[in-house]
């Protein structure tokens, strides 16, 4: 039976869960409704109770457009890291905190690293397999732009090659990511610092000597890196007083190769393989204790998606039992809501009508309520979603897009199957009141 499920496509298996967590509701409409025509009283009755009929599905869309919302935004968010990492196959760093480097390296969070020397850096470069060793250089910006020194080859590789204008050709030159506000042709002075700890007076630049003119604009890659401002890393050598990384009859070269004695040092390298399989035997030979430490980015962030993994079940388990405290909230609210129509479901039985007819009556109008609550909050879902999508995208600068999945299907399905056994009970509450007491009011 595990067999055949797992050779199941992903999507026949959504469906069969979501049809086997909607299961149960449909078997309880099928028995409570078998033999009754319920729905044109039931809909009287809803027309004749109206406004607290629109408010009991108001309250169940809003919780349940929640959950729903909550749940699609973690999986955008996870969606849009990934991607955040994809051009960062390899990244070799001074030994320390993976999670550290990774913040730093892709998703640009200052943070103080340790610097991998010119020596170590050329035994990278020059190793078989490699087809690119791009040093990352931090620590300015320009308003809220970090500025990232780098090599001519990782700015193809970042853009796709997709660059409106054109690459560096000077030191001096900048290549801006699609959501920074700077035009073509434009100069600024980058200052020391990134972010809150930035000093953006007059005298915080690097001096005239350090106006850099914008040339080229990439095209948006929904990452942090939109909001980048990306210089020949000898740029940021020099305007912080160190050697450029080449010998000085060589001092105007943009790019590898680097003279490891005139190599100032560089906080991490994003390798790239001339085949993916190369990667792992170069992660072995670079993860040297006291020396370096190289990891794929994937790794670590697969690893943080286990722990959030673990969260999401824990959320997951805390809106179980929060939806289980609005469906009995719900519960006692129909319970309320059914006397207003005591009188009527009373003069129903002592004219003769079945009990089960009544049952199916009461049933029906709370089932109505739940499934047009829970429809309406698919809705409230998708809108809730979609604004923590943007405030979680001007937060984080990764694109993220929170569009509603099959989990979000299941689980309206699921709340569905469970409010709808719960709607038993206050149809057997009005069973239970007495006729010539409910004649009475």
């Amino acid at each position: 039976m595990t067999a055949a499920w797992d050779g199941l496509p992903a999507t026949a298996q959504d469906i069969l869960l979501a049809v086997a967590l909607l299961l149960p509701a449909v078997l309880t409409g099928c028995v409570v409704l078998r033999g009754h025509a319920a729905w044109p009283l039931v809909r009287a009755i809803l027309w004749r109770f109206r406004w607290a009929a629109g408010l009991f599905v108001l309250l169940i869309a809003v919780s349940v457009g929640m959950g729903i919302g909550l749940l699609a935004q973690e999986r955008g968010l996870r969606h849009a890291s990934a991607r955040a990492a994809d051009k960062f196959d390899l990244i070799v760093a001074a030994p320390g905190s993976e999670l550290t480097v990774l913040f730093a390296a892709v998703f640009l969070q200052p943070s103080d690293m340790g610097l991998i020397p010119g020596a170590t850096y050329a035994e990278i470069a020059r190793t078989d397999g490699v087809a690119f060793a791009a040093p990352l250089a931090f620590g300015d910006s320009f308003g809220r732009a970090p500025v990232v020194g780098t090599t001519p080859e990782f700015l193809q590789h970042l853009s796709d090659g997709r660059i409106d204008g054109r690459g560096w050709d000077d030191h001096a030159e900048a290549v801006v990511g699609a959501r920074v506000p700077l035009e073509i042709g434009a100069t600024f002075v980058p200052a020391h610092g990134v972010g809150d700890a930035a000093d953006f007076g007059a005298h915080a630049g690097h001096g005239h000597e350090g106006e850099i003119t914008v040339v080229g604009r990439m095209a948006p890659t929904g990452t942090p890196w939109d909001r980048v401002i990306l210089i020949p890393v000898e740029m940021v050598w020099e305007v912080h007083g160190l050697a450029n990384g080449h010998a000085p009859e060589r001092a105007d070269q943009i790019g590898p190769p680097f003279d490891a004695a005139f190599f100032p040092g560089t906080p991490a390298i994003v390798v790239r393989a001339d085949e993916i399989w190369a990667n792992y035997a170069l992660r072995s030979r670079f993860t040297r204790d006291g020396e370096t430490m190289a990891f794929f980015p994937g790794a670590v962030l697969a690893g943080l998606y286990r722990v959030m993994g673990d969260m999401r079940q824990a959320m997951s388990l805390m809106a179980l039992v929060t939806q289980v405290l609005v469906a009995a909230s719900v519960m006692l609210g129909l319970l309320i809501l059914t006397r207003l129509f005591r009188r009527q479901t009373a003069l129903l039985r002592a004219l003769g009508a079945p009990a089960r007819f009544i049952f199916a009556v009461v049933w029906s109008f709370s089932a109505a309520l739940l499934v047009a609550g829970a429809l309406l909050g698919l809705l409230v879902g998708w809108a809730a979603a979609a604004v923590l999508a943007q405030v979680v995208t001007a937060r984080t600068d990764m694109a993220v897009a929170a569009s509603l999945g099959w989990p979000e299907v299941q689980f309206l399905a699921g709340f569905v199957s469970v409010t709808l056994l719960l709607s038993l009970l206050p149809a057997a509450v009005v069973l239970r009141q007495g006729v010539v007491e409910g004649l009475r009011g």
